[in-house]
């Protein structure tokens, strides 16, 4: 296992799409629910615990060798928002693009063969953690750190919030994040007995109909 690996999957720069997608927050400035420091961190919170739990949770489970094309129909089911779901895929097909070029690997080739159009992001983000030698550890938590990380990033272009109080919004949130990791591993262990109904199914309504009213903005700067 290399932790290198991590740093450069985890990296911002990492060409995988995401500086492209604002993870609702675009949506929730505009709706004045994302003001300042504080109120974005509330937003984050939010993100975390549901959209960033499940994310982390698939990824995990496809770090640990769980056939990604069963776990690409279990995160279809949990994104009820056709946005969201058009979102994801487009993300993971550009993540899969990424990945098959920096770590070369067999079941990329393969999930990249039958989907096409795009298998959901934290899918391809957790086998493309298991071609980096990384473990489910490793993906839930840049799972998790980019469920947080894009919507800091897009509100400091957004609402020219200071870049230090983001930074800090992330920093607060560490040990949540610590804690959400842990359970996301934990419903992925159990995917071998269980199914994918062993993995979580929370939800974000608000998150999910704000991406449908975003998607059909005539001028916006993020894709989602």
């Amino acid at each position: 296992m290399s932790r290198a690996a991590l740093l450069v999957l985890a990296d911002g720069r990492f060409p995988a799409g995401g500086h492209a997608h604002s993870g609702g927050a675009e949506a929730a400035v505009a709706a004045g629910r994302v003001t300042d420091g504080p109120s974005l961190g509330e937003f984050c919170r939010g993100r975390l615990h549901t959209t960033g739990l499940v994310s982390a949770a698939l990824a995990a489970a496809a770090a640990l060798g769980t056939d990604p094309l069963v776990l690409d129909e279990a995160a279809d089911a949990r994104t009820p928002s056709p946005a969201l779901r058009n979102a994801a895929r487009r993300l993971g097909r550009q993540l899969i693009r990424t990945a098959r070029a920096t770590w070369p690997h067999p079941e990329l080739d393969a999930l990249a063969t039958a989907r096409p159009r795009g298998a959901h992001q934290p899918v391809v983000l957790g086998l493309t953690a298991r071609a980096a030698g990384l473990g489910p550890e490793d993906a839930a938590y840049c799972a998790l750190y980019e469920s947080v990380s894009g919507p800091a990033t897009a509100t400091v272009r957004l609402l020219s919030l200071d870049p230090f109080d983001a930074t800090g919004v992330l920093a607060r949130l560490a040990p949540e994040l610590d804690r959400v990791a842990r359970s996301a591993v934990d419903a992925a262990l159990r995917v071998g007995e269980e199914g994918p109904d062993a993995l979580p199914a929370a939800s974000a309504p608000l998150l999910e109909i704000a991406a449908e009213a975003h998607a059909a903005w005539p001028v916006r700067l993020f894709a989602s």
